[in-house]
């Protein structure tokens, strides 16, 4: 039999990353080795979801995998995340010598994904996009259908009213939203926190906290 193709996978406590898991489990082409993750060093906690560090751990512990965490500052430039990354990566092909191939969550920014692509080349690496060009209202279907349960954890109050954070991702979230709003909030309008899916070995029994404005912008509700 052809060996699979180890991958590392771009983990943002997401239901993006995390149904990118449970799409590449599926192959009998790749295996995924380990999950990257980008840390805001002052906040400990995971880079724009604002995810707090002990809760993800605790997913990681879930889907059985190991965690590579990059350390970025608050006030991270691009040059600071490109070096964070490249630091990352080569720790991780140390662990895995063969292992040159990264996975995002990405559905359809194509300037994001080409961003990918052209900085981990410089690096030698190259980069899986599963999810890439699926249709995102289906796709939302697809993951709640399938067992996935996640809550809003960032919202940008620019794109999708603050009352919305901290709501479950389910069937009455997506009716809500706006028709401005993508349904996967590919855009940025919300992030979400997974606490339950087929990736994951037993649900997160998360508690919800507070919500608060950061940035005079975005509403971030807090899970412990």
């Amino acid at each position: 039999m052809t060996a699979r193709l180890p991958v590392l996978l771009a983990w943002s406590g997401g239901k993006d990353a995390a149904w990118t898991l449970h799409v590449l489990r599926q192959r009998d082409d790749v295996e995924v080795v380990g999950l990257l993750t980008t840390i805001t060093r002052e906040y400990d906690r995971v880079s724009m979801q604002g995810i707090r560090r002990r809760v993800l751990h605790a997913q990681a512990s879930a889907t059985g995998l190991p965690l590579i965490e990059a350390m970025i500052p608050a006030a991270c430039r691009n040059d600071d995340y490109e070096r964070a990354m490249a630091d990352a990566l080569a720790a991780a092909a140390r662990r895995w010598p063969s292992l040159r191939t990264v996975a995002f969550g990405d559905l359809f920014l194509e300037d994001i994904r080409a961003y990918r692509v052209r900085n981990l080349a410089k690096l030698g690496w190259e980069v899986l996009t599963p999810l890439f060009g699926a249709d995102t209202a289906a796709l939302a279907r697809e993951m709640i259908d399938g067992g996935l349960r996640a809550h809003l954890c960032c919202v940008d109050t620019q794109q999708l009213d603050a009352c919305f954070a901290g709501r479950a991702f389910d069937e009455a979230l997506l009716r809500e939203l706006p028709p401005t709003v993508d349904p996967c909030g590919e855009n940025g309008e919300f992030h979400t926190c997974v606490s339950a899916g087929p990736m994951f070995a037993a649900p997160l029994p998360l508690t919800q906290g507070d919500t608060e404005l950061r940035d005079g912008r975005f509403a971030y509700t807090d899970y412990a």
